[in-house]
Formats: structure tokens, C-alpha cells, sequence
């Protein structure tokens, strides 16, 4: 009798109807599309509305996952939420969405993770589902990255965009299902990418404060880029020796959409073909934690995956944290 694994049973994803386009930005910012395009591989991205919050973008995902998975809210045991955007500070993201969804049975809080927020969540499900804590689990994250830029700064305002993805995950008998996770941080390295302002260092927010622009997104371009090339290599191949599995026995690459320099240099460094690499990018920009469930949605509808099918995820980004999954699908 084969163990029991965790499986993604439904996986849903939602994004803004707003497209900002790198035309828009040419009319506002010292820049082009050519120079964009060339640097991040981005051509557009979402951007919410005013009225829409990061919970209200994780309903759309998560309604979307439980329909796939034929589960209802009154199914589910936990809501986990990977965020660094939530709606406020307190209450968490996760109840907000609880709230919405009308999961009454459910405890709901945040993982914040930055950038690697959705696999982090993996892990934490995982840990409840193995324990018996719950059986039936939704892993949402979702972001509103737009409310964290400074618009001035063509350096880094040409890179996010908003958006939700989410998988429902329970435990299931046979070889198909998470195969293992593997997660890393380093919080000496945490200033090359990080939002330094409504934390305890910097509140009450003031006037002082706005004015030294520190509640928009830092980030150290050059330095973050070599080390998330490496340690994006690195945390895969740790993934894939711990399976005893062939990079070429990989079906589908799902990479944190950072730039699309890093993802090429990353699968080259593996010996990934492109062609197996799930890429949004282009269209919806750097959605934080959002990015990685996003194009596996896209690629789970699209019919990329097949059951059996091996999938890598890894991502890599503020803490600086970094992880990866193997999941065979």
C-alpha cells in the first residue's frame, strides 16, 4: 500500500480586468517598452481596482479552486493566505476571505513569506494535513503589489501587478501528490528586498516618514538578481537529488515570475528547455507570492499537466526566503 500524500485536488486563479501596459508607462516614466521588455521580460501587467482588496481578489481564485476540486467552503478545515499585501494589518488576510467564503468551520491566518509566500503555504498545509489536523485545506495567495510602488521610480514601479491563485489540497493514497518541499532563509540578506515601512520600526506612520518613502518596495537590483539565479539552482537540484529524479524527467518548470532573465538563466543552469517552463510574465508582471499558483492554474486548465506528470515549483524572493516542490501531479 503506496503512502499518503498531499494532493492538489482543484487549483483556481483570478486576475484584475485593469491591463497596464508598457505604452502606459511611456507616457508617465523615463522609459520605453523596448527597455522593459528587454530587462524583465514584461509587457503588461494587472493592476486592481480601488475598490478591490487583496481578499477580494482571493475569493474569485479560491471559488475557482473549490469548483474544480468539487469541494464547498463548508468543507474545508484551514485557510491559509500568502500575502504581503492582506487587506490590513490585523485582522489577517485569511479571515477576511473566511469571512467572505463563509467557511464557518475553518481557522484562517496569514503566511508571509514575500515572494516564496505560496510554497511556504504548501509546507504549512502539508503539516497539518499529515497530522490529521485537517483533511481538507485552501492555499491562497493573493496580491495587491500596485499599493506598495513608488510610481516614480522606473527601476522597480515596471515590475508588479496584481492577482490571486489558489489550490485546494487534501491527503490521498497513491503516488501522486507533493513528493517533498524544501525551504531556506536568510535574514542577513533581508535589506536587498523588503517594504520597510507600517512595521513597529517605523510606526505610527507619519508625515516624516511618507515623505522618506518608506512604505514603497526597496529593492538592491543587481545583488537580488545573482542570488536569486543561484539559489533558485540550488533549492531544484535539492529537490530533485532528494527524489533520486532526473532534471529531464521534469514534465513542467513552474518558477516564481520575477524576470524573465532569471527564470532563462535558472532553467539553463538546469538544463531545462524553455518549452517546459510555465511563463506569465509577459503578461501579468511580478505578483509576489500570487505568481506561482497563477501559471500553475494557467497550466493545470491549459492542459499542460498530465496525471503522473512531474512539476517543479520554486521561488525565490523578501527575507530573502527561498523554496521548492516537486509534485507529481
Amino acid at each position: 500500500m503506496h503512502e499518503k500524500r498531499v494532493r492538489i485536488t482543484g487549483t483556481g486563479s483570478y486576475l484584475p480586468r485593469k491591463v497596464l501596459h508598457n505604452l502606459d508607462l511611456e507616457k508617465v516614466l523615463d522609459t520605453s517598452d523596448d527597455w522593459i521588455r528587454t530587462r524583465t521580460g514584461i509587457v503588461e501587467r494587472r493592476i486592481a481596482e480601488k475598490d478591490q482588496a487583496a481578499s477580494d481578489l482571493a475569493l474569485e481564485a479560491a471559488r475557482a479552486a473549490l469548483d474544480q476540486a468539487g469541494a464547498t467552503a463548508a468543507d474545508l478545515d484551514l485557510i491559509l493566505m500568502a500575502s504581503i499585501t492582506p487587506d490590513t494589518a490585523c485582522p489577517s488576510g485569511a479571515c477576511w476571505l473566511q469571512a467572505r467564503l463563509a467557511a464557518h468551520r475553518a481557522v484562517a491566518f496569514d503566511v508571509v513569506a514575500a515572494c516564496s509566500g505560496f510554497i511556504f503555504g504548501l509546507s504549512v498545509a502539508e503539516q497539518y494535513l499529515r497530522s490529521g489536523a485537517a483533511r481538507t485545506v485552501l492555499l491562497v495567495a493573493a496580491e495587491v503589489m500596485s499599493r506598495t510602488v513608488n510610481w516614480r521610480d522606473r527601476q522597480t514601479c515596471i515590475l508588479w501587478g496584481d492577482g490571486a491563485g489558489a489550490a485546494v489540497l487534501g491527503l490521498e493514497d497513491g503516488e501522486r501528490g507533493v513528493l517533498s518541499i524544501h525551504l531556506h532563509t536568510d535574514g542577513s540578506q533581508g535589506d536587498k528586498l523588503q517594504l520597510p515601512g507600517g512595521g513597529s520600526r517605523t510606526t505610527p506612520i507619519s508625515h516624516e516618514s511618507v515623505d522618506a518613502d518608506l512604505h514603497t518596495i526597496k529593492m538592491e537590483g543587481q545583488e537580488a538578481f545573482k542570488i536569486a539565479v543561484r539559489c533558485f539552482t540550488d533549492v531544484c537540484i535539492e529537490a530533485l537529488e532528494h527524489n533520486g529524479i532526473s532534471v529531464k524527467d521534469v514534465a513542467l518548470f513552474v518558477p516564481h515570475q520575477a524576470n524573465l532573465r532569471i527564470m532563462e538563466a535558472a532553467a539553463h543552469r538546469l538544463g531545462i528547455p524553455l518549452e517546459r517552463v510555465a511563463v506569465t510574465i509577459h503578461k501579468y508582471g511580478n505578483i509576489s507570492s500570487a505568481t506561482v499558483p497563477i501559471a500553475l492554474d494557467e497550466a493545470n486548465r491549459e492542459g499542460r499537466i498530465r496525471p503522473g506528470d512531474l512539476v517543479l515549483l520554486a521561488a525565490f524572493g523578501g527575507g530573502l526566503a527561498w523554496g521548492s516542490a516537486l509534485i507529481r501531479w
